[in-house]
């Protein structure tokens, strides 16, 4: 079971949260501007690395409130946690 730590709530099972996808996709700024191909892309291509990667998740069964995890993806290791609309730490 991976045990993630709320930022306000602290640390909690994984059934309590859901996962939100990758984090830091900025909205585009002129959207109305955006061909089918772009649109397309923002909405469905994401990154996939093999390491440390930057998610979003909500606890839904506690405070709900939405935060960052930045997550190993091959270990599952929990590198770092911050709320949502803070800049991503450095990961050595």
């Amino acid at each position: 079971m991976l045990l993630i730590a709320c930022p306000w709530c602290g640390e909690r099972e994984e059934l309590e949260f859901h996962y939100g996808g990758q984090a830091h996709v900025a909205h585009p700024a002129d959207p109305e501007q955006l061909s089918d191909g772009e649109w397309g892309e923002y909405l469905f291509v994401r990154d996939n690395p093999k390491g440390p990667f930057a998610e979003r998740w909500s606890h839904a069964a506690g405070c709900r409130r939405w935060f960052n995890v930045v997550r190993h993806t091959v270990t599952h290791q929990i590198l770092a946690v911050y709320p949502a609309g803070e800049p991503k730490p450095v990961i050595p």
